[in-house]
């Protein structure tokens, strides 16, 4: 699939995956508070993915990141400890906050499993379709792997702002509404960012070429 056709698939499912959330949460009249869990869900794909990314990066660079104040080693050792210190570091993060939401917003019955499995299903095709992207600008370009590791962390952290905010202003579909509205341009933006990174580091090695 040419690159500008890998890119409108990906902002597609992502649309689609935040659609059918709403639809979800419309339908079944889920609290807002509640809809933390399937953007809980999307959050860890997104990290399973950015370790996916990380670890295929076959020319990167390192400059200005640094760990036990050396610079990391553009090698196969640089890349593999970073990937597991951010799997570590990003996996307790989501460890704590499952404990809060099981007991703020718990999981009543098989219904809800199914239903956050079918949501959990759209997220892992829609970071799936972005991962292909971002991949193919990787493998022409030399991305920064200290920039891949944090770039999780800036997609995620203002979709669960927003997430909390929202729901501490209360529940009702006007809310819902808002908030899915915030948090799919949130979404958007930030996925949009991370995909315009790689095309330029793709770039740079283009014109130093």
């Amino acid at each position: 699939m040419p690159y500008p056709e890998q890119m409108r698939a990906s902002t597609l499912a992502l649309l689609g995956s935040n659609a059918l959330t709403l639809l979800l949460a419309l339908a079944f009249d889920w609290e807002t508070g509640w809809l933390v869990w399937p953007y809980w869900i999307q959050s860890v794909v997104i990290g399973w993915y950015a370790r996916k990314r990380m670890l295929a990066l076959r020319n990167f660079t390192t400059e200005g990141f640094t760990s036990g104040g050396q610079r990391v080693s553009e090698d196969e050792a640089g890349k593999r400890s970073t990937a597991t210190f951010f799997s570590l570091h990003y996996g307790f993060f989501h460890a704590v906050y499952v404990v809060f939401l099981c007991v703020h917003h718990p999981v009543a019955n098989a219904r809800d499993i199914a239903l956050l499995a079918l949501c959990g299903l759209s997220f892992v095709y829609s970071q799936r379709q972005t991962y292909a992207v971002q991949h193919a600008a990787d493998m022409s370009g030399k991305p920064s792997l200290g920039a891949l590791m944090f770039l999780p962390y800036l997609r995620v952290i203002p979709m669960h702002l927003i997430i909390l905010a929202s729901a501490a202003l209360g529940s009702g579909v006007l809310m819902t509404l808002c908030f899915t509205v915030l948090k799919t341009a949130s979404d958007l933006t930030m996925d949009h960012a991370d995909r315009r990174m790689a095309e330029n580091a793709a770039a740079r090695v283009r014109t130093d070429a």
